[in-house]
Order: C-alpha cells, then structure tokens, then sequence
C-alpha cells in the first residue's frame, strides 16, 4: 500500500502525470475563441489590395 502524500509535496513530474491523467482530449475541436467581424465602419490596418502584386 502506497503512502499519502498531499498533492502540494509531489514532485513537479508526479503532479504533471495526476493532471495529465485528469485532461481530456478535444478531438478535432480547436478552442480558441473565433469572431466574426460585423462591425463594417471598423478601421482595418490591412491594405484593401497589397502591393506587388501584379508582379
């Protein structure tokens, strides 16, 4: 039988394996947080046609 030892004396490997084992995985979903741009009087800072171009 394994001895109790609190989560905050673990070492830093054993408590990354606890959190590990706690993580679920997101299959194919990608959390960041996505925006739609509605607001059309916005300043946008990107050029309505780049430079070079045609070249």
């Amino acid at each position: 039988m394994e001895k109790f030892v609190p989560y905050d004396k673990l070492s830093k490997k054993e408590q990354k394996k606890i959190n590990d084992k706690k993580r679920g995985s997101w299959n194919e979903v990608d959390p960041a947080t996505k925006v739609v741009d509605t607001d059309k009087k916005r300043y946008k800072r990107k050029p309505k046609h780049p430079k070079n171009f045609d070249e």
